[in-house]
């Protein structure tokens, strides 16, 4: 018995983006993709408005970060996630693994407005599943790359498998409270 593990791959992050992430993006407007519960959050904003001591990006938007992270580490906005997700995440492996585009944090167009991260995220999501769709002839249970120093050498299937969907479920739309009907973290 054979595995498809290309269908394995993209049924499970289809489903979570069927399931959990899109659906909860539906109709974000500008105002819940830039909101900031508490101060000191992580956003993108306007080119040189960063409160932080670092900002990444090469627009008129640009990422906040700090190196290292503070600790605790500050609460992240919709658009921080999202921004993640299309470079962090998606865009940085659909470079490594199937010749996609080079992607980093600071030379990333960051989106401006809702409806422009939902197109970036969007388009990431189209060309990660046709290179893992594309990909039958690789060698599913071969090493992914070199071990980082965070973590031991993975098998490519399940690095390829675990990141984006998992990463994939923490951009969330805020649900509003059932008694007041505000949108909380």
């Amino acid at each position: 018995m054979t595995t498809d593990w290309n269908g394995l791959l993209t049924d499970q992050l289809d489903w979570y983006w069927t399931h959990l992430l899109r659906p909860r993006l539906a109709g974000l407007t500008d105002a819940e993709y830039f909101w900031e519960p508490v101060e000191g959050c992580w956003n993108i904003r306007p080119a040189g408005t960063s409160p932080w001591p670092s900002a990444a990006g090469s627009g008129d938007w640009t990422i906040d970060y700090a190196f290292p992270e503070p600790a605790p580490p500050p609460v992240t906005t919709i658009s921080w996630r999202l921004g993640h997700l299309v470079v962090g995440v998606l865009g940085t492996r659909l470079a490594a693994h199937f010749g996609g585009p080079e992607t980093d944090y600071g030379s990333f167009a960051y989106a401006g407005t809702a409806e422009e991260a939902l197109r970036q995220l969007d388009t990431r999501y189209a060309e990660w599943t046709a290179g893992v769709r594309s990909s039958a002839r690789r060698g599913w249970s071969s090493p992914a790359a070199p071990p980082r120093a965070r973590s031991p050498r993975r098998r490519w299937a399940r690095s390829s498998c675990t990141s984006p969907a998992r990463s994939s479920t923490t951009a969330r739309r805020p649900a509003p409270c059932a008694t007041c009907g505000r949108t909380a973290r």
